[in-house]
């Protein structure tokens, strides 16, 4: 058995991300997501992490989660569920 380096499993953000692009105007696929951050400079984010993210299954460090934060137009508050106020702003 291994021993995880993380006190807690999963993340705090994985409703959160998927809530966020399901209220995007228009909606975000995971793909969409992905490039768009991409587009913003993080260039290792793929779908497949989105989903895995979403799904619970992988850790997101405090950097994603600003960039997450960002390409949703929500704040960090918002996406780790502190706050209901959203703050949200379509491009």
């Amino acid at each position: 058995m291994t021993k995880s380096m993380f006190l807690i499993q999963g993340n705090l953000c994985a409703e959160r991300v998927r809530l966020g692009r399901a209220l995007h105007k228009p909606p975000l696929t995971q793909e969409e997501l992905a490039r768009k951050i991409q587009f913003m400079g993080e260039e290792g984010m793929t779908k497949l992490i989105i989903s895995r993210i979403e799904q619970n299954q992988r850790h997101v460090c405090d950097a994603e989660l600003r960039i997450l934060a960002k390409a949703l137009g929500v704040s960090m508050e918002w996406l780790v569920g502190d706050t209901d106020e959203m703050n949200f702003k379509t491009k």
